[in-house]
């Protein structure tokens, strides 16, 4: 394995260190893009109840909001839910909007590794075509070796960048649907709260 590192030239070195960041990435958006922590099943009828039998005073409105994201959510609806139902979804919306953003953290930069390694590699290629080159001015034709160690180089950078921008990509776009699907669940799961509660007050 070092072999092949040290046949890709000193390019392989930041294609492995991206190939690095990008693992450590995956693996923590794995881990904090598990549903259970994002949208909470029995949250919102946990808060239903609460409401019902008025014990959302601020503490436990405090507590909700570092339970999840979703449970900052519903604490930004709560907080206004005294306003009337327009304020309430507005607040929801803009709480929905930061919590989209934490959701996305880290995405950034999975997505500009999947668009630079393969430009590394590239870069790989070209300067391993130049030794080819310059090993043809220097030596001609007559050697093959000098010749296949340039395009070893040329060939093995751009392997190495395509196998990391490839499934960084992949992940990449995984996690980007998965964090809209997240996004469109909490909003629906905020909304039926402010249905319940103001319905509840119109009808009573």
């Amino acid at each position: 394995m070092f072999e092949l590192i040290q046949k890709g030239g000193l390019l392989m070195w930041p294609i492995i260190l991206c190939s690095v960041i990008a693992m450590a990435i995956i693996g923590e958006r794995f881990w904090s893009l598990q549903k259970k922590k994002i949208v909470p099943s029995d949250l919102v009828p946990q808060v239903w109840t609460l409401a019902k039998e008025n014990r959302l005073d601020d503490a436990t409105i405090r507590r909700l909001k570092t339970n999840s994201p979703l449970g900052a959510i519903l604490s930004a609806g709560l907080i206004n839910s005294k306003h009337g139902r327009e304020i309430m979804k507005e607040s929801i919306i803009e709480a929905g909007r930061q919590a989209a953003h934490e959701l996305d953290r880290f995405l950034n930069t999975l997505g500009t590794i999947a668009s630079v390694t393969p430009l590394l590699g590239l870069l790989g290629t070209v300067m391993g075509m130049i030794k080819v080159f310059a090993a043809i001015m220097s030596h001609g034709v007559g050697d093959p070796a000098i010749l296949a160690g340039g395009i070893s180089e040329a060939l093995i950078t751009t392997a190495a960048g395509l196998t990391v921008a490839i499934p960084s990509l992949i992940f990449h776009r995984y996690f980007e649907g998965l964090v809209d699907a997240y996004v469109l669940n909490m909003e629906e799961e905020a909304l039926k709260l402010i249905e319940m509660m103001h319905g509840e007050r119109e009808e009573s």
